[in-house]
């Protein structure tokens, strides 16, 4: 009886701590959130975006604490480690086409990057640690993303902008690598940083094939954090992007109208990833897939039908354009649960629409499958940045060249910079940012500036100059211009002069004939801010994803990378110089153990000769020794004697003679 009642107390005990831990870990998860979202944007050149949006929040460890549930734990001793405020990460394969994709808007300024790797990050650490801190986070995210990144520990390759390329400034560090290769190895440990990896959840859908056969790939890491902030009030943020560009295999050619108007390609999620969402992350707080109908598509949707031959214009009349729920342009497979409409287009023919799906109630046995038709066709464009921006070489050998950065005016920013100012005193700002590797010398002061094709003076464009020139073997170059170009150009261009520097032998690449790469630069227009403003149908649904579009963004474009030809030496040179030497080496080592092989084979041949002359002498010691011993005399065998056998006999012949003088004398002295 007592052993029972010990044993129920026990079980009791047990049940309490277990609810006790449970509670912990409720509340722990309920500190902790994880979101996972999907934008699908049909592109005028018959292409789909496809921009996947993962976040993770971690509050402050000075009330949460240092153990996580979800928060990947790699990134919290990253942050404390090496006292990181914010830091982004980039892989990019391809470039963004800005003419034909866009570039006015969020996902087009935050996601397009640079082709290869883009790191900078901001430190909490004193100014003489930051180089310190900046180096042993480039090995550890090398290790962590199996890349490349811990060559930009090198002075030559990491710079430290003053103002131009972003608002925080001091501790900040900036470095990029154009060669570097993007494959499956690097997308890998980034979805090891989600909770459900691509188990589960959208992340699911990130099959590689269809991945890395698109037409651009960037994968983004961005951290922001305030724990080291006495009053730090939101710790941790881990924003995950993987922005994909593809081509929709299936194309629909139902539509019986004439070659020239074919409809845009019909796509679903299962022929553009090759997969279908089985359901949510379990740990994910929300999981939604958006589909954005831009303003200029919405704009060319209400016109579709009075430009297509063999319909009337009653039916035009009927394409509905407010509620969105139905269209007649195009179709979904499965309705949406909710519509979002831009409150506040910066476009000026329309506004863009936001559809949202959740998925919270599908599963294994009914997996969601979005799917996109096309009734009608359509064309549109894409928002275009203000300026279209191109860069390139001038010149030509190997000696000199020049740097050529191309700016031209787009066919509606004009019209925005003029409105409400002086058409007089109208201008816009260009911010550039610029490095350049140390073994190209640029010549600063040979800076030109033309608009429209005349000749300008520097002063009257440029506001502010930031130059830092390159040291040999020690530092990049780094420029950074603020221009103030007329609102009514056409065109501007700036070039800057520069020589080729010659590297050491072992600092040339393997493949040194490719050329040397030139990272790229970065044009940004305060002037203009991105935004899209929706008003959500329901104000409880809170998306970070819509939060982040919604933020109003400096519009900013990446120019190529550009490639130049420095003089490299013959690299088979070295391999005859050591074939040349190798054989004078061995003619000369050949010749000598021939020499010294001939002279022993002289030394034996005379040893012989001496030995006949000396043969009768040894008969007759022999002869004469066996009479003193009163032995019988044997002659010698006819085998040759050793060399060994002839320096004994030839001491014991010594010896005897020695013997005997020594008995004579003491004979003679003795008598």
């Amino acid at each position: 009886m007592a052993r029972s009642l010990s044993f129920f107390v026990l079980l009791l005990f047990v049940l309490h701590v277990s609810s006790e831990s449970t509670g912990e870990v409720a509340e722990q998860l309920e500190g902790e959130e994880f979101t996972e979202e999907l934008l699908l944007r049909p592109l005028p050149d018959r292409k789909v975006l496809s921009h996947f949006h993962f976040e993770s929040k971690v509050p402050p460890t000075n009330s949460y604490g240092h153990h996580h549930r979800i928060f990947p734990k790699a990134i919290y001793q990253l942050v404390h480690k090496y006292r990181i405020k914010e830091m982004e990460l980039s892989f990019t394969q391809g470039r963004w086409n800005y003419d034909s994709w866009g570039g006015f808007d969020p996902i087009a300024s935050s996601n397009a990057k640079p082709p290869g790797v883009e790191l900078w990050a901001v430190f909490d650490v004193p100014p003489d640690q930051v180089d310190a801190s900046w180096k042993n986070l480039t090995h550890t995210l090398s290790g962590l993303f199996c890349a490349s990144i811990n060559f930009l520990e090198s002075s030559t390759a990491y710079c430290a902008p003053d103002w131009s390329f972003s608002s925080r400034s001091g501790n900040l560090r900036y470095g990029s690598l154009p060669r570097e290769a993007v494959c499956t190895e690097n997308l890998t440990p980034w979805l090891k940083l989600l909770p459900c990896r691509d188990k589960a959840g959208l992340s699911l859908l990130m099959d590689r094939p269809s991945i890395y056969n698109g037409f651009y790939h960037s994968q983004r890491l961005h951290l922001t954090s305030d724990e080291f902030d006495p009053v730090a009030l939101h710790g941790i943020v881990l924003e995950q992007t993987l922005t994909i560009v593809l081509q929709p295999d299936a194309l629909d050619t139902r539509a019986s109208f004439s070659s020239s108007r074919k409809l845009q390609p019909s796509w679903s999620m299962s022929s553009l990833f090759g997969k279908m969402v089985d359901g949510k992350c379990a740990l994910a707080k929300s999981s939604n897939v958006y589909v954005q109908i831009e303003g200029s598509l919405v704009h060319n949707m209400k016109d579709t039908w009075n430009n297509i031959e063999g319909y009337d214009g009653e039916i035009a009349q009927e394409v509905p354009y407010e509620g969105f729920g139905s269209n007649s342009n195009f179709k979904f497979s499965i309705a949406p649960d909710r519509v979002m409409k831009e409150t506040n287009s910066f476009h000026k023919d329309g506004y863009s629409v936001l559809y949202g799906f959740a998925i919270n109630h599908y599963h294994g046995s009914k997996p969601f499958d979005l799917g996109f038709w096309w009734n009608l066709p359509v064309t549109w464009s894409c928002v275009k940045a203000p300026l279209r921006v191109s860069r390139f070489l001038m010149g030509s050998g190997n000696e000199k060249g020049a740097i050529a950065l191309s700016l031209q005016s787009t066919e509606w920013s004009q019209s925005i910079l003029k409105a409400g100012k002086n058409e007089e005193k109208c201008n816009l700002r260009v911010d550039v940012f610029q490095v350049v590797p140390w073994y190209i010398k640029v010549y600063y002061h040979t800076t030109k500036i033309f608009v429209d094709g005349m000749p300008q003076a520097l002063e009257d464009i440029i506001e502010k100059m930031s130059v830092s020139p390159s040291e040999d073997k020690v530092s990049p170059g780094v420029m950074e211009l603020i221009l103030r170009l007329p609102c009514d150009m056409k065109s501007a261009s700036l070039t800057l002069e520069f020589d080729k520097g010659f590297l050491h032998i072992d600092e040339y690449p393997p493949d040194a004939n490719q050329g040397f790469d030139i990272p790229s630069a970065i044009i940004s227009y305060p002037d203009f801010q991105t935004r899209l403003q929706y008003k959500e149908d329901n104000a409880s649904i809170q998306s970070p994803m819509v939060s982040k579009m919604q933020e109003r963004r400096t519009v900013l474009s990446y120019t190529e990378v550009l490639l130049v030809p420095l003089t490299t030496p013959d690299f088979s040179m070295p391999y005859n110089v050591i074939t040349i030497t190798c054989t004078v080496f061995a003619l000369y080592f050949g010749s000598l153990l021939n020499a010294l092989r001939r002279r022993v084979n002289e030394e034996e041949r005379l040893l012989k000769s001496k030995d006949k002359r000396t043969g009768k002498l040894q008969l007759l010691l022999s002869k004469f020794l066996s009479k003193v011993r009163g032995k019988p005399w044997e002659p010698p065998s006819s085998t040759p004697p050793s060399s060994s056998s002839k320096f004994i006999s030839s001491k014991v012949i010594l010896k005897i003679l020695l013997v005997a003088a020594i008995a004579f004398g003491w004979r003679y002295y003795d008598g």
